[in-house]
């Protein structure tokens, strides 16, 4: 859960371990999945730690990775130097992509959307840099459809935000990336048990140029 460039010594340096600690191995299945249909020149926007290194599939040729954290590619650099994927570090800021308009195949996103401050300005610069017909894969966790759920999640973010890097527990993910101007052609939904107020996850993917699909 990472994204911006502001960040101070807490984001910096204490925050990526603890999100490598707790999105770690209960999601590598789930990083598995989202990364599946990889292929080509693919922007990797809150790399973090690498968590999702092993992840990518044979057909990538390269990933340009985006993350603020100097603590994050610190970490990530034992997975960095096993990939077979060639890995460039590329920017800071999501919000600000360093590409050229039309430069990517894929982009993938995991539990970056929470954070990012301007997420409408980053999801703008998503949909610049995809080729036509070329797709974001994601999975993010956002505001649940439960009301007494988002009621909390309302009062929560606040604070919670300012232990958690920023994160927003209120989020309407599918709302966020549809108003981008990209199409979500595949998207399910599902809830971490016992964990809603902070779990209740989405995961799809969505194309620069398609139809929609239905939800799960």
């Amino acid at each position: 859960m990472r994204g911006g460039v502001t960040v101070g010594v807490y984001d910096d340096h204490v925050l990526p371990h603890l999100v490598d600690l707790v999105l770690g191995r209960p999601f590598e299945q789930t990083r598995a999945r989202v990364a599946a249909e990889l292929t080509g020149e693919v922007l990797e926007v809150g790399f973090g730690s690498g968590r999702n290194v092993p992840h990518y599939p044979s057909a990538v040729n390269r990933v340009l990775a985006v993350d603020p954290a100097a603590a994050g590619r610190k970490l990530a650099a034992r997975r960095v130097a096993a990939s077979p994927v060639p890995i460039e570090f590329v920017g800071l800021d999501g919000q600000d992509l360093p590409l050229a308009d039309e430069s990517v195949d894929h982009v993938l996103i995991t539990w970056t959307l929470c954070t990012i401050p301007d997420v409408e300005r980053a999801l703008a610069e998503v949909r610049r840099v995809l080729r036509s017909g070329g797709s974001l894969h994601f999975v993010e966790h956002g505001r649940s459809p439960r009301s007494r759920i988002a009621r909390w999640q309302d009062r929560i973010t606040p604070t919670w935000g300012k232990v958690a890097g920023g994160c927003s527990l209120n989020r309407s993910i599918p709302d966020l990336i549809a108003g981008s101007g990209l199409t979500v052609t595949r998207l399910e939904t599902y809830r971490m048990s016992g964990l809603e107020l902070f779990g209740f996850m989405f995961e799809g993917a969505a194309v620069k140029g398609s139809q929609p699909t239905e939800a799960c």
